[in-house]
Order: structure tokens, then sequence, then C-alpha cells
């Protein structure tokens, strides 16, 4: 009892001298309120969890679309004036070898099909197969439409719910598909999910395997992961009570469990470093932590802020899937960061010296300036330039490639051979002409409906044009549809819908699923050089702020191009290209998803700033104590470098898990990020911008007197 209370005098007396900025101050609070800290996160996790396993289930299926673009006019107008016959429809493909759609066994699965969808409020009129329109030639396949009465999301829901009572209709003589927009969503979604939570169960492991050699102690090891659960279930939770606010993509989730695993271990990894290297000279655990917040701290706060910025970038892109996206990263971010930020320094003040517990043998032997990576910087200290020019010519050469990119929104190819939706689509082609999956669904008033027909008929590239069918309201609108002869992710397609969209009349609009398509497609194109700017100027910004120094600030900007642009290379040879395809398993579309390089690169700079800042902080906070370059440069090496090749190896092992996935999506974002941080760490941070350092000496670090007079001052030394 008298020890115990000689340590609590000891920490009190320290605590009243606490030395360092609002960070120290603040992880100081956190540890000497460690049980309000842990009540506060109980009664979070508690109440985002109870909706946390619904999250899949809950959130929005589709919301891929241009807002504003003339297609999503074409569809809101089929619904409120077509009995719902939009590019959400749902279309239930009836096939038999033998019978032809007359005879009494296929009619009896198609009225069993229209008492499914017809006992179902989200679906509209009810149009059973037409000779001539929805009829095949031969007369066995017929494709029944479930107009949408419905929003893009409640449709693809409402498939997920009768998907399985439609498929159960067919006989041994009679198949079933349900098919179009709304159902590829549906299994889309459901394959992408399935290949998500497989990849999150095998990278916990092999992360916690990483952690352990990385720290060598299973208590240290186990910390990052338990914040991270921690951060990721009241994301999760959070992303369900604002679906009720604005649908939220059900995608949202599935990036934000990979980034914010990867994001929250990096975070915790180079707190819980800095907190065991400041444990053995702080006199109390208390002092620990707030030599750690106050330092290291800052440089979490700056990583996660410029993650916050990177991803709220992509807001400007007027789609609500990419947008939706976004924000459920930004959200399981901030609760990883405030994880970070509370939780964590709370249970180091409470674990001190425990947090090497567990430890294995060559642990006890470990410091926190690594001789290693010393000795690493050393050398590149004496020999900068043979380093500099081998990295430039490694990631300039990776980089080539990217001119060749081409980007489209996915093919049918990225759902699985066995499902219902493809099955439906490519029976559709085979029987009534390779277009006719995607066909596309022009509205114009009815005054112009037979020059509108006349005028389609004439485009080059489309097969055939249907009758024009008045609307029943009386509103003066007619539909026609117009079927393409090629398939609907031909790049033709593009061509085709351009040349209708300017020969049809003024009161004409096209519109339908392949026009969606191409529509959000030009959105992401237009909008990409926006986010790129924005992005680059606000991370720009950032690091000025926090280094105050313009030239090297800029520096750590333009290099995170270099690991994005050879990312986006080795993407372009495998993705586009084929080169690897049969080794990793999946069938090459010819073009890149075309929400990867919007999407892609504001996660990429958004990693690779997370290592600069932790690589220059570091730095900085040499320079300050020594007003040395060399210093700087070669122990901003020494103490960083460990973390960020322990960190880079975690987010490897994270991002290509979800490579070995089947759906192509996962695969592609998976190998895209892999690639992009193994080339950022091993190439940009611990081996590019070091010798930059060497290379602009001083320079790196001078600021004019007007600047640090406008720029808060920051300091990345405790004291």
């Amino acid at each position: 009892m008298q020890q115990a209370g000689v340590d609590t005098t000891t920490d009190a007396h320290h605590t009243s001298g606490i030395r360092g900025g609002p960070l120290a101050r603040w992880g100081d609070a956190m540890a000497s309120h460690a049980k309000w800290v842990f009540g506060a996160w109980l009664i979070v996790v508690v109440a985002l969890g109870a909706a946390a396993p619904s999250v899949f289930s809950s959130l929005a299926g589709a919301g891929w679309q241009a807002n504003g673009s003339e297609s999503v006019q074409v569809r809101e107008l089929a619904e409120q004036h077509f009995g719902g016959n939009a590019s959400s429809a749902v279309q239930v493909v009836v096939h038999s070898d033998t019978l032809p759609v007359t005879d009494p066994q296929v009619q009896q699965v198609l009225t069993a099909t229209t008492d499914v969808l017809s006992g179902d409020e989200r679906f509209g009129d009810i149009v059973p197969p037409q000779p001539g329109m929805s009829i095949s030639p031969d007369g066995h396949t017929g494709i029944l439409i479930a107009g949408a009465a419905a929003s893009t999301d409640d449709m693809v829901t409402a498939v997920d719910d009768v998907k399985e009572q439609l498929t159960g209709l067919a006989t041994d003589d009679v198949e079933v598909y349900p098919t179009g927009a709304s159902a590829l969503w549906s299994d889309f979604n459901k394959a992408n999910h399935d290949a998500m939570i497989k990849a999150e169960m095998m990278s916990w492991p092999v992360t916690l395997g990483i952690m352990v050699l990385a720290f060598g102690s299973l208590v240290a090891a186990g910390l990052p992961l338990l914040l991270t659960l921690a951060g990721l279930v009241a994301s999760a939770g959070g992303l369900v009570l604002l679906n009720e606010i604005t649908p939220i993509s059900v995608w949202a989730m599935n990036f934000a469990m990979m980034f914010a695993l990867a994001l929250g271990i990096d975070y915790a990894l180079f707190l819980v470093s800095r907190f065991r290297d400041a444990l053995a000279k702080a006199p109390t655990p208390r002092a620990a932590v707030a030599e750690t917040m106050d330092t290291a701290g800052k440089a979490v706060v700056l990583s996660g802020l410029t993650v916050l910025v990177s991803l709220s970038a992509v807001l400007l892109v007027p789609a609500p899937a990419v947008r939706t996206m976004a924000v459920g990263i930004m959200l399981a971010v901030v609760f990883v960061l405030a994880a970070t930020l509370t939780l964590l320094p709370a249970v180091l003040g409470k674990l001190g010296r425990k947090v090497n517990a567990a430890a294995l043998p060559y642990a006890k032997r470990q410091q926190h300036r690594s001789p290693k990576f010393a000795a690493w910087g050393e050398l590149m200290h004496k020999h900068p330039w043979p380093f500099a020019i081998g990295a430039l010519i490694v990631l300039v050469g990776l980089s080539i490639p990217v001119f060749g990119l081409k980007v489209a929104m996915p093919s049918i190819s990225v759902v699985p051979e066995d499902a219902p939706v493809r099955q439906g689509y490519e029976l559709v082609q085979q029987q009534m002409g390779e277009g006719a999956p995607g066909m596309l669904q022009i509205v114009a008033d009815s005054g112009d409906a037979q020059a509108t027909a006349d005028a389609a008929a004439s485009v080059d590239g489309v097969a055939m044009v249907t009758p024009p069918m008045p609307a029943q309201d009386g509103s003066g609108y007619t539909m026609l549809q117009a079927v393409p002869d090629v398939d609907p992710s031909d790049p033709a397609m593009a061509s085709i819908l351009g040349d209708l969209r300017s020969e049809l009349p003024e009161s004409a609009l096209v519109g339908g699923a392949p026009a969606e398509n191409l529509d959000l497609q030009q959105a992401l194109n237009d909008y990409l050089p926006l986010v790129i700017g924005v992005i680059l100027v606000l991370g720009f910004v950032l690091l000025l702020v926090a280094l105050q120094a313009p030239l090297i600030a800029l520096i750590g900007t333009v290099v995170s191009l270099l690991s994005t642009g050879a990312a986006f290379g080795v993407a372009k040879l495998i993705f586009q290209d084929g080169h690897g395809a049969g080794l990793l398993g999946f069938e090459p579309q010819g073009f890149l998803d075309g929400w990867g390089p919007v999407f892609f690169f504001a996660m990429i700079f958004a990693i690779a700033m997370d290592y600069t800042v932790f690589l220059l902080s570091t730095a900085k906070e040499h320079y300050e104590k020594s007003g040395d370059p060399k210093i700087a440069h070669v122990d901003g090496l020494a103490h960083s470098g460990r973390v960020i090749a322990a960190a880079a190896a975690v987010m490897v092992a994270v991002f290509f898990t979800f490579a070995l996935s089947e759906p192509l999506p996962p695969k592609e974002m998976g190998i895209i990020l892999g690639v992009a941080v193994l080339l950022d760490a091993l190439l940009v941070r611990l081996v590019l911008l070091p010798v930059v350092l060497r290379l602009t000496g001083r320079a790196a670090w001078w600021s004019p007197s007007w600047l640090r007079k406008v720029l808060p001052n920051i300091s990345f030394s405790h004291g």
C-alpha cells in the first residue's frame, strides 16, 4: 500500500509540471482519466455495435449514376410516366430449350412470376413477353418486365428479396433468371460482400503475425488490432444510422473495413512504438504518454487530417455511390483516429511497462533508433545520386503505361459465371442479339415520335428500334427502345450514344443502363483533374503548416505522384492488357473500372502522405533539436524507418488479401493499393525522400520570415 501511495504521489507531482503542448496535456488527461475513457468507449461501442450487424443488409445497393445527367432524366421520366419501365426495372428471362413461350408450361411459370412480383409494391407495371419486342425470333425465350415503383436503391433490395423465389420457379424444362441493372447490382454487391468478408478474415491473422514480428511483444502487437476493431464496430453502426438520413452505398462499408484496418494499425504502430521509447526515459507511464502524444501524436493528427482532406475531394464528384464510399471511409477514419487519440493513450497509461509483456527474446534488445536504418541512412548520405536515379528509373518506368490506360464502367464479366443475372444476360444475347441486354431508352414529345424513330433507326450501330409507345397518363411523352448491335460494354457504345443524342430531335432524351454507365464515366473523367488538383493543393497546405518549410512540403507532396502513377501503370498492364490474369484468376475486361482513377488516387495519396508525415515529422523533430540537416536525415530514418516498413508490410498484407478475391473490383483495389504502398514505402519514403533531404540540406527546412509569422508555430520536439 505504501509503495502504491508513493507511485501515485510521484505521478501526480509529475502531472502538475507536465511539459509540452496541448497534445501532451491531452495525452496526460486521457491516461489520468482512463476509467472515464474506457466507460465512454464501452457506451459508444455497445450503442453503435447494436446496429453494426445489419450494416450490409441496411445500406444502399445502387447509386452508380451521374446526378443531373440526361440518362438519369430519362429514368425519372420512365418511372413517372411509363409504369416504371426504366433502367431500374427488373427483367425476368424465361427460357426453354424444348418449349415455346406460348406453351402452357411456360405460361404457368410466367403467371407464377407475375404473382410474385405483383405482390410487392416496389414493382410497377408488369409487362409479359411481347412478340417482336421481348420474345426471341425462335420463340423459346421471353422477357417479362416488372417496372420500378421505388428508388434505384430500393429496387436492388427488392431483387434481393424476391430473387430466390423467382429462380425457384424454374422447372426441369423452363429456366428463370432475373436480369437488368437492379439484378446486376444485387448479384454484384453480394459477390463483393462475400469476397470482402473472406479477405478480412484472411488479413487479420496475417496482420497479427506481422505486428508480433514488428513489436516483438504479443501485448504491444494486439493493441492496434483491438483499437481498430473498436473503431470499425463504431463506424459500422454509424453508417447504419447515417443511412436513415441519406442512402449510403454498401460499398462504403466494404472500403471502410479495409482502409480503416490498415490505417488504424499504422497510427497505433507509430504511437505504441514511440511510447515504448519514451517509457525507457520518462519517470512515469503518464509522462511517457504525454511525450508520445506531444511528438508522434501530432504526426497522427496531421496524417488523419490529410486522409480526410484527400477523401473529401471525392465528394466533388456528382455520383451518390462514389460520394458515399468516401463518406464511409471518412467516418471509419474519424472513429479510428478518435480511438487512437483517446483510447490508446488511456490503455498505454494503464499498461505502462506491461506493454512489453510476452516479449520475444530479440525484442528486449530492440532499440527505437534502429541501427540498421541508421546505417541505411548513412549509406544514402554518402552516395545519394545512385539511389535517387535508381528509384526514379523504376518509378517512372512503371508509370509510363498510364498514358495508355482506358477506363469504363464494369462489364457483366465482373459477376460470377453462376450468378442468375449473368446467366440471363448471356441467354438474352444468344437468343436476341449482342446488344439486346443493353437497350437504350428514348423519351421524346409525342409530336416528335415518328421523327425520333426514323432518326434512331438511321444511326450506325442501332440494330432495331421498337415502335413508339405513348404514355398512358396523357403527359405527352413517347418512349422508344433502340437495340444496339454491340455488347453494352463495347467501346463502340459511346459512339452510338453520342450519334443518337446528336441526330434525334431536340425534345428527345436518350437513357437506359448503358447510357447511365457512360454518363457516369464521363462525369468521373471530367471531375478527375479537379479532384487531383484539390488533393494536391490541400495536401501541400497541410504539410506546409506542419513542417513550416515550403520546399520539403512541396517535394513531399509531388513525390507522392510517383508511387500513384506507378501503381496505375501496373494496373494497366494487369487489368487492361491481361498480364498475369491467369495467375490471378480473372478475365480481363480490356479496361480499368471507371471509378478507379478518382477513388484510388485519393486513397493512394492519403496513404502516401501518411508515410510522408511519419518520416518528415520525425526528421523535423531531430532538426529542431540539432540544427544539423545530416542528423535530421539519418536519425529521421533511423527512428521512423522500422515503423514505416512494418506499417507498409501490414498494409500490403491487408490489400493483397483482397487481390485473392474472385470478383474483379476488390481484386483491382487490392492490387492497385498494395502495389502503391509497396512502391511508396520501399522506393519513395525509404529511398527517394531521404535522398532529397540529403541533397537539399538546410534548404529543405528553410522558411521565409513572413511565412513563419503567418503559420501557426508547430514543433515536433517534446519540451
